[in-house]
């Protein structure tokens, strides 16, 4: 509840989807009154719409006076928060805000331009295009005559290459991408979002064997001759397991490497375990913990001799010989392979991936035209001269300033919907966000600013006015700013007041005991086996109630030579039992008394010296006696395989066995042994009608029962029949805070009631139910 990513749905649990207007027009009419404060039928109209349209039961009588009464609780409550100032709180407007900023994105951007890319992007993904290029470099702000020569540049090259000269020798020597010199500007197959939108656009644009017209993008100009084109592969997943060999290690280590991964390669192929090869010798540390697994990838992800190895496995558990890439040889093992998923299944990927790829530009740029014609954008072109007048060569340096005594200043520069914006407004804007450019002119770098300074302001207007021009997203604005309030309201009078106030939680469940009976229960254990044998060992070990457990791990205790006494060491480690056994009763601990055979005659008194000095030691900390059993284990002849010291004295110590009595850590025991972490399974507490289908089964009379039910055995012990009685607070602490919260909230609402007195136009509600 108190999480705020959570506020809203919080929010419309409570109410039903209730939200609110600003300040109602006090010519709309009228369908409630609450205190002074009026609800517009139209307001009431719009909340209802939106949460009960696709009922049945819609516009019924009932239906909408039912939701009136929850939307009038819900404004009492918001009322009382503004009378309260909760919504002129810091906090609180900075938390709007930060709502308002994500909820104005959808109306930011121009809908019918991203249905486009994303249905294109899809359409796309299912062919795969083979292409080279040659990049000519230039920054996305270069000047207009710097731009000019690298286009010239560009086109002088594909008249070279459409003349005959070889494309892959062109980039090589000409291209300033730096793997040409390497790859020949080949970059392989790809598919769509894999390269920048005007690349990809041009290179699924371009036929085969054509070279397309200079493309220009954040990198510069390219020319892109389309090599091949392919149906789109899918996506494959595969295991593998690597040697790593990188370029440049001496010749020596490369063939040590080849040899270790074809020794690997032999194992696999006798069929030895994959993940247990994968973790052992694979050098991939991402991966191999996990069999080598790696995630799902298309054409275009991997190294391409990977990639192809990949993609020409056919069959699920078919491995590759070793493959050589730049990080060294590989054995790949397919998973699974899929080809692209339905639109549907990819839509809001691709949604989400085209809000961040180079193609929401297009959608940036239809976006602003539109709103520059729907906001009067009108530009005073004498101004716009005036202010670019202005620019000097430091503005490339980022230390440009401008007198702010000059009189141009407040003429107008543009104006957006009649609102001037005048040259100060512009050269305060240009001096905070100029930044040191290092090819460019003065004139260009003000021009930058200035059309930044356009989009910019345009941007502000429009959010601006959202709220004036969408009446949905005004309302949803108004949904959050009432969530905000409902929450901290709620949290203060009714959740966090009805798990703080113990002591009215306590009378109030005094008070309604009724509420809170048990039915006919028995006390029983339930043993469940996946077969006869399991039940029956289960069964034979139920009486001993006294099972090993190995969830702690408990060191020994040494001692030095024909002494008793403890060490700060083992008094370090019987402080942490001791803390264990008085934290769970249900546990109990063997001490066994070791010495070594070259100790004293008297090895087994020193052995139980040792024990009962642990057991005394334990019962000081609180530890009960009945928790606690000695053993003396005597001598010990062994003293390790060096016969050394250090061997002997591991021998002239204390050691533990851990047990406990509950009967899960006898199912664990018997699951373990037949491997089977469902073998046995059993329960052992009070049990009402309907928790238990095979316990339903039988008489529910004390005794012991065997019954069958879904291929499993079934032993059950009925050791009580429990009358029907009253629970404890303990037993339903969860179901009765709930219970008062909602007391809580009843009486804070009748409160609110009196306090805002609420006056129903029946006659509106009328109307409303006829419409």
């Amino acid at each position: 509840m108190r999480s705020n990513h959570l506020l809203v749905a919080a929010a419309l649990l409570l109410t039903a989807g209730c939200t609110a207007t600003k300040k109602n027009d006090s010519k709309q009419p009228t369908i409630a009154t609450l205190g002074t404060q009026p609800v517009s039928i139209e307001e009431f109209r719009y909340v209802y719409e939106k949460n009960n349209s696709g009922n049945e039961d819609a516009y019924t009588r009932q239906s909408v006076s039912e939701y009136l009464n929850l939307y009038t609780n819900f404004k009492l409550k918001v009322l009382e928060a503004q009378g309260q100032g909760l919504d002129t709180t810091t906090a609180f407007r900075r938390e709007l805000e930060g709502y308002k900023e994500q909820l104005a994105q959808p109306y930011l951007t121009e809908k019918s331009v991203t249905d486009k890319l994303v249905k294109e992007a899809y359409e796309r993904m299912k062919q795969e295009v083979n292409a080279s290029h040659i990049l000519i470099s230039l920054t996305p702000d270069a000047a207009p005559e710097d731009t000019l020569a690298a286009y010239n540049r560009t086109m002088d090259l594909r008249r070279r290459a459409l003349a005959g000269e070889d494309f892959g020798k062109l980039a090589q020597g000409n291209s300033q991408d730096p793997s040409a010199a390497d790859n020949k500007g080949d970059l392989g197959y790809f598919t769509a979002l894999q390269m920048v939108y005007p690349f990809e656009d041009a290179a699924f644009k371009t036929a085969v064997g054509d070279i397309s017209m200079p493309v220009r993008t954040r990198f510069g100009y390219h020319l892109i001759k389309v090599n091949d084109k392919r149906q789109a592969k899918g996506e494959v997943r595969v295991a593998h397991i690597m040697v790593r060999a990188t370029p440049g290690i001496p010749k020596a280590d490369s063939l040590a490497a080849k040899q270790r991964a074809d020794a690997i390669y032999k194992r696999v192929q006798r069929n030895e375990n994959w993940e247990k090869l994968a973790e052992e010798f694979s050098e991939d540390a991402n991966s191999a913990k996990n069999g080598g697994e790696l995630p799902w990838f298309g054409t275009g992800r991997m190294i391409p001799s990977f990639e192809d190895a990949a993609f020409n496995l056919q069959n699920t558990g078919d491995v590759a010989q070793p493959v050589l890439t730049p990080y060294g040889w590989h054995i790949i093992k397919l998973i699974e392979k899929r080809g692209l998923p339905a639109y549907e299944e990819m839509e809001q990927n691709l949604r989400n991936r085209i809000a961040k790829d180079s193609r929401s530009e297009l959608n940036k740029t239809a976006f602003m035209k539109r709103i520059k014609t729907e906001n009067s954008f009108t530009e005073n072109a004498e101004a716009k001269a005036t202010a670019m007048s202005k620019a000097s060569d430091d503005l490339l340096k980022a230390n440009w300033t401008y007198d702010e005594t000059d009189k141009a200043l407040k003429q107008t520069l543009f104006n957006i919907q009649g609102k001037a914006y005048t040259i100060g407004d512009f050269w305060k804007y240009a001096k905070e966000a100029q930044q040191p450019r290092a090819t460019s002119s003065a004139a260009h770098a003000m021009n930058l600013l200035y059309e930044a300074y356009i989009d910019k302001s345009l941007v502000e207007y429009e959010k601006a006015n959202l709220e004036i021009k969408h009446p949905d997203y005004r309302m949803l604005v108004q949904e959050y700013h009432d969530g905000i309030l409902l929450f901290q309201m709620m949290d203060e009078k009714v959740w966090s007041k009805a798990v703080e106030d113990s002591v009215g939680l306590k009378a109030y469940f005094a008070q309604n005991r009724e509420k809170y009976t048990w039915g006919p229960r028995v006390q029983a254990t339930v043993i469940s086996a996946a077969n006869k044998e399991l039940l029956q060992k289960a069964q034979e070990q139920m009486g001993k109630r006294r099972y090993p457990v190995n969830f702690a791990k408990l060191t020994d205790i040494l001692f030095e030579q024909n002494k008793p006494t403890l060490t700060q060491e083992g008094t370090a480690k019987l402080n942490e039992l001791a803390e264990l056994l008085k934290g769970n009763e249900s546990l109990a601990v063997d001490i066994n008394g070791h010495t070594d055979a070259r100790e004293a005659t008297a090895s087994k008194n020193l052995a139980t010296e040792r024990a009962d000095k642990a057991k005394a030691y334990l019962m000081a900390q609180g530890v009960p006696s009945a928790q606690l059993s000695t053993n003396n284990l005597g001598a010990t002849n062994q003293a390790g395989p060096d016969n050394s010291e250090t061997g002997r004295r591991r021998n002239r110590r204390v050691s533990f066995v851990l047990y406990t009595t509950e009967l899960s850590a006898l199912a664990d025991n018997l699951n373990a042994l037949s491997n089977n972490p469902l073998g046995v399974q059993i329960s052992e507490k009070k049990f009402q009608k309907g928790d238990n289908k095979a316990l339903d089964m039988v008489a529910w009379e004390k005794g012991t029962y065997n019954v069958q039910q879904n291929g499993r055995e079934y032993l059950i012990i009925i050791e009580e029949v429990l009358e029907p009685g009253y629970k404890e607070l303990d037993e339903v602490r969860g179901l009765a805070i709930s219970d008062y919260q909602n007391y809580l909230e009843q009486q804070w609402v009748s409160q609110l009631r009196e306090k805002y007195p609420v006056t129903v136009r029946q006659d509106e509600v009328d109307k409303l139910i006829k419409q």
